[in-house]
């Protein structure tokens, strides 16, 4: 009798404690559930399901996109810092459309017939003298509705644009012609035309101009490099920093 009294005693003992031990579990998981409830209120499921999959269609990088390749078959021109104004050259180059004190900031004028190996003789130019000009101007670009600048210029989501700065100065660029490339920097507009965005971002034919055809100015060094004249025909695309190689040109890229 007294053994079986025991183990009675023990069984409600037992049933006590798991009652306490399932009330303190219940309490416990309200309290989790209030304080997911008020903590994260974002959130769309308290435990942390996953929502329905969205189907998310990224756009192509700039850089990757077939508009951003080869130009072929472009007529390139010779011009040069503190080139004065003429009949083939409207306006002079002692000023860029960017920097207007062009001329000085390089150090003199980087005369064509004038020279010390690639760089201009007589100085030594504080400048890269590998250098081009392309038709558009960020900066004075009258944008249709459906072109708005920093849609068209494939880098503008790279370089945060300053009041009164351009994002196209200093751009990379490489001019390819009969097996050799040259790397030189965009440092000024022309020829003759600033706004002809669907040539020089979009892959188009340019603008015709007194030039003919003409597509890209290239310096006295980019010549000499690549061994052409004004009225060749040379290839061109845009270049990231990163994929220029060592050259000439190279001592004036920013480490």
């Amino acid at each position: 009798m007294f053994i079986l009294t025991q183990d009675l005693q023990a069984r409600v003992e037992k049933s006590s404690d798991d009652s306490a031990n399932i009330e303190r579990i219940d309490q416990h998981h309200a309290r989790y559930l209030e304080e997911r409830r008020t903590a994260i209120p974002h959130i769309l499921s308290i435990f942390h399901t996953p929502p329905k999959a969205r189907i998310l269609i990224e756009e192509p990088s700039p850089w990757s996109a077939k508009t951003h390749t080869w130009r072929r078959g472009i007529t390139a021109t010779v011009f040069w810092i503190g080139e004065q104004a003429s009949e083939r050259n409207l306006i002079a180059n002692n000023a860029s459309a960017w920097d207007s004190n062009w001329e000085t900031n390089y150090g003199g004028t980087d005369h064509p017939g004038s020279r010390n190996g690639f760089a201009p003789a007589g100085f030594e130019p504080r400048l890269n003298p590998f250098y081009i000009a392309l038709p558009f101007d960020d900066l004075t670009f009258d944008a249709p509705a459906n072109a708005h600048s920093t849609e068209i210029i494939p880098w503008h989501w790279e370089r945060p644009q300053e009041s009164g700065s351009s994002i196209c100065k200093g751009q990379w660029v490489a001019i390819h012609y009969r097996g050799k490339v040259c790397y030189a920097q965009w440092e000024d507009c022309g020829p003759f035309h600033t706004d002809d965005w669907k040539y020089v971002f979009g892959g188009q034919a340019p603008k015709a101009n007194p030039g003919g055809y003409s597509g890209i100015e290239v310096s006295p060094a980019v010549r000499d490099f690549l061994a052409i004249r004004s009225g060749y025909r040379v290839s061109w695309k845009f270049a990231k920093q990163e994929e220029v190689p060592k050259g000439p040109w190279y001592q004036w890229i920013i480490h």
